[in-house]
């Protein structure tokens, strides 16, 4: 289970703080277990500030906590402080990234579910589609709608989400999708052939839709799989 360490205090020395915290990231390089961290300061009160320190479990958190240099660190910033740090230990119950629950929902409802209308829901009205696979760059909403459905009826692809990443705004989705050459593409009549390809999407975010997406996919081999390239 994901544990969370929220550490409050109070400095008027936040910049010397920030700097011990580099100091403390570079010095437990290749040791700590800790996995992301967040520092925080309250901005009706610049002395206030709070930490927020992410890991696996309550055990790697211990294991963090017996460093050395993480022993030495925390001496350091007490030295710092114009109060006792206040610590809250936390076993995280719910940990649901908005956003990349959205750019699964577009793999899974629009493309495995067949609804081609969830992606009115999912994508702004001036979303902004790039694929090198495409006639044109941009697309818009529609055209990649009516693209998608092309894409449904020529191979009725499924799509297995392999791994995703969130940064900020963006959400990278790294997938294989299978299906079956039962419809036209590219002019060549149907095959029955069956088709793996492997790509990811990078998805960016604003106001809760998807605004822009970045395709990449083996184009060349779906080809190849198609007999349309030697290989």
């Amino acid at each position: 289970m994901t544990f969370v360490q929220v550490i409050d205090l109070k400095t008027a020395r936040v910049g010397e703080m920030d700097r011990l915290m580099d100091r403390w990231t570079e010095a437990t390089r290749g040791k700590r277990t800790a996995t992301h961290s967040i520092v925080g300061k309250d901005r009706s009160d610049s002395t206030h500030v709070v930490e927020i320190v992410e890991f696996p479990s309550y055990e790697e958190a211990m294991r963090n906590s017996k460093l050395p240099e993480t022993d030495r660190i925390f001496k350091e910033m007490m030295e710092l402080c114009d109060d006792v740090p206040r610590f809250t230990d936390l076993d995280v119950v719910r940990d649901e990234q908005l956003n990349k629950s959205a750019a699964r929902a577009f793999f899974e409802t629009v493309i495995n579910d067949r609804d081609l209308d969830a992606a009115d829901g999912l994508l702004s009205p001036d979303y902004a589609d790039h694929d090198p696979a495409n006639a044109a760059d941009p697309l818009g909403r529609r055209e990649l709608k009516e693209q998608t459905g092309m894409y449904l009826g020529a191979f009725e692809p499924v799509f297995v989400i392999e791994e995703q990443i969130a940064e900020g705004n963006l959400v990278t989705t790294r997938w294989t999708v299978t299906g079956t050459h039962s419809g036209e593409y590219l002019g060549l009549e149907p095959t029955g052939r069956p088709l793996t390809i492997t790509g990811h999407t990078t998805f960016r975010f604003e106001d809760g839709k998807i605004a822009e997406g970045w395709w990449n996919w083996d184009q060349l081999g779906v080809m190849a799989q198609l007999g349309l390239v030697e290989t």
